[in-house]
């Protein structure tokens, strides 16, 4: 007699560990690539703008305004205070009405824009909602947009913006 062997039928593949363990890569790369694509629509990038080319030539307009504030002598010395909910200080130079714009660094919707009457002296204090803590782009610009002082700040500490002092042999009036 001769012996046959019978083997048995081979298990279907998805009851073997190796072709799951071979897909995880594969498959988190596909739910990653998803999660990507939904922050990328859900979120645009609000700091990519369409009119580049206008905006960089209004940098030269802005220079021409820095260079105002420095042949004013502007100095604008402020203090955030949170508990009050105010921003109080001193715009040297000038006591007309000016405003100060507080960008965030991505979201412009948290940008914030307050109106300031200072008294004879240059003294203001302004009510100012809770601040978050990030690098925000202060602004100070007059009533009329005729002159500028810009500056980074992070929200916590004084608030110093000094016009630009050597420049001020370089403005012709």
């Amino acid at each position: 007699m001769h012996a046959t062997s019978t083997s048995a039928p081979a298990a279907p593949w998805y009851t073997h560990r190796w072709p799951w363990f071979l897909m995880i890569g594969p498959a988190t790369v596909l739910v990653g690539g998803g999660f990507v694509a939904w922050l990328a629509t859900r979120h645009p990038d609000a700091l990519v703008v369409d009119d580049y080319y206008k905006q960089g030539k209004a940098i030269n307009q802005d220079l021409r305004r820095d260079r105002a504030a420095t042949a004013l002598g502007l100095a604008l010395r402020a203090r955030y205070d949170a508990r009050a909910g105010q921003l109080s200080g001193q715009l040297r130079g000038q006591a007309a009405p000016f405003t100060i714009y507080l960008a965030h660094p991505t979201l412009p919707q948290r940008d914030l824009r307050l109106f300031v009457r200072p008294a004879a002296d240059g003294t203001f204090a302004v009510a100012l909602p809770a601040l978050e803590r990030t690098h925000w782009q202060v602004v100070v610009e007059g009533a009329l947009r005729d002159w500028r002082l810009a500056k980074g700040w992070d929200g916590a500490g004084p608030l110093e913006i000094v016009a630009d002092k050597d420049e001020r042999r370089d403005v012709r009036p």
